[in-house]
């Protein structure tokens, strides 16, 4: 089950802006799955990661590499915050955005440090995989 914001929270993905004028544009309404840049869809991902909004998430990952299934976050999992380091695009269609995405699990603070691939296909963005630099 998601877990709702309300549309003047701050977005989560620390974007400065909030929620209904960043990723909130993404996850809901008319131009759902319509992320103007691969950044953009990452961001929204970290924020349907937070929000355990899995239809988003599957919806946004490339039909080659997308699991069969996904589970919702463990109980106890927060989300502190997500840092982007760098995106670039290689092309119209190819893009990546490497981030620091930061959680805590059972009192235990992880950092999550991934450069995430990310191709358009027939229009929208979607996420393809990701590597993690040492």
């Amino acid at each position: 089950m998601s877990r709702a914001l309300p549309a003047n929270t701050s977005c989560p993905c620390e974007s400065g802006l909030a929620y209904a004028d960043c990723c909130g544009r993404w996850h809901e309404g008319p131009r759902h799955l319509q992320a103007p840049t691969a950044e953009a869809l990452m961001r929204s991902r970290y924020t349907a990661f937070v929000q355990d909004r899995l239809d988003y998430l599957r919806q946004t990952w490339h039909p080659d590499t997308r699991p069969g299934t996904l589970e919702p976050n463990p109980a106890g999992l927060k989300w502190l915050g997500l840092r982007v380091v760098a995106h670039a695009r290689q092309d119209a269609d190819h893009a990546t955005v490497e981030f620091i995405a930061r959680y805590r699990l059972a009192g235990r603070a992880t950092r999550l440090h991934e450069t995430s691939r990310f191709v358009r296909l027939d229009g929208r963005w979607l996420y393809l995989d990701g590597e993690f630099p040492e």
